[in-house]
């Protein structure tokens, strides 16, 4: 609606949410410190206020400079106010189920697209893209802007925090520190990097990838609609069955499901069957590594100055994922769908192989 009604190229649209990526990298330091701070109340309060001043401003400007420009405003608000800013707050708000609260918040998070793109579509076809925008501002200031101001205002009993440390994963090992944090953050930044590489190319080309198999286009968009109750299912089964392992293990079996799932989709030959197998593994690794961007670092670096750490490692990661989509689509026009396909295995390959090799060095710098 955006490209018909401005008469700007579909790249340059699209360019927008590369923008605010980068934006969101280029922040993620400081906002990480700025939580540790100043308190996760605060920040993401203003972060909210800016979302919603960022998606009314997105839905004036009448120039290309505008609208990138205002993009990149919005990446500010993003990275004060999304997941990673989100899992700060809660490891503030109640530190002695820090991780149980990161499942749920996904688990609850994993419909959040599904959702707003019906909504965004029918307001789209009620009053064009711009008012759209106006409505999504509105809803994310009356609806997030108390939950952060007054959810984020309790305090979680001291007594609470001193029972967890006996219970639960939490308790295998206390925070990592000096040269160790430092390898073990590389590390992890190493195969979350990788991991954003492949998510970010599927959040933009799951429906391209998926005709480029051999499905129609309404039969690869009924299919790339799976990944959400894929996500949900995923973090269903993590809170159910993974909150007694250690966040390492869980992270573990989430990313080397991902390589087999994109070696089904580039055997699978048109075949239907694991096309949808495909999707629903995919969906359900992203699902639960969402949660482990999250777990992991709560369980190897602990809570003090957990914000600063997350805002660490987002750094390389936004980043990725603001070039991945472009690169993606530099290989598949230069040589094809194919060779695009196996760049995904291999970059979900390294992914777990770099997953594995930070478990190893884990347990022996444990041992030692």
């Amino acid at each position: 609606p955006i490209v018909a009604d401005t008469g700007w190229s579909q790249s340059l649209v699209y360019f927008g949410f590369t923008v605010a990526l980068l934006a969101m990298g280029a922040i993620s330091s400081w906002a990480g410190r700025a939580i540790d701070r100043h308190g996760a109340r605060a920040v993401m309060t203003v972060g909210t206020v800016m979302m919603s001043a960022g998606l009314y401003a997105l839905s004036r400007v009448t120039s290309e400079g505008a609208y990138l420009a205002v993009w990149a405003f919005l990446g500010l608000g993003m990275r004060l106010s999304l997941y990673d800013a989100a899992f700060a707050a809660l490891v503030q708000v109640v530190p002695s189920r820090g991780r149980l609260a990161i499942s749920y918040l996904t688990l609850f998070g994993a419909f959040a697209s599904t959702v707003f793109w019906v909504l965004g579509h029918y307001f789209n076809e009620a009053g064009g893209w711009r008012q759209t925008l106006v409505l999504f501002a509105a809803i994310n200031l009356a609806v997030c802007l108390p939950l952060n101001w007054i959810g984020l205002a309790r305090k979680e009993a001291a007594g609470k925090v001193e029972e967890a440390a006996t219970e639960g994963p939490a308790r295998d090992a206390p925070p990592l520190e000096g040269s160790q944090r430092a390898v073990a953050m590389a590390l992890f930044a190493l195969v979350m990097s990788l991991n954003s590489f492949v998510f970010g190319v599927v959040s933009v080309q799951l429906v391209p990838l998926l005709e480029a198999v051999g499905l129609a286009t309404a039969a690869a968009v009924w299919v790339a609609s799976m990944k959400g109750f894929a996500q949900f299912g995923g973090r269903v089964v993590e809170i159910v069955f993974g909150r007694n392992l250690h966040a390492m293990t869980v992270g573990r079996i989430a990313i080397g499901i991902l390589p087999i799932s994109f070696v089904l989709l580039l055997a699978s030959g048109g075949n239907v069957a694991a096309i949808v197998a495909f999707t629903l593994l995919m969906g359900a690794s992203q699902g639960v590594i969402t949660i482990v961007r999250g777990a992991v670092p709560l369980a190897l670096f602990g809570q003090a100055g957990y914000g600063a750490v997350l805002g660490l490692l987002a750094t390389p990661v936004l980043l990725v994922n603001a070039a991945s989509p472009t690169l993606f689509a530099l290989i598949v026009e230069r040589w094809g769908w194919f060779t695009g396909q196996a760049v995904l295995v291999a970059a979900s390959a390294a992914s777990c192989a770099a997953m594995e090799v930070m478990s190893r060095w884990y347990r022996r710098s444990r041992r030692d």
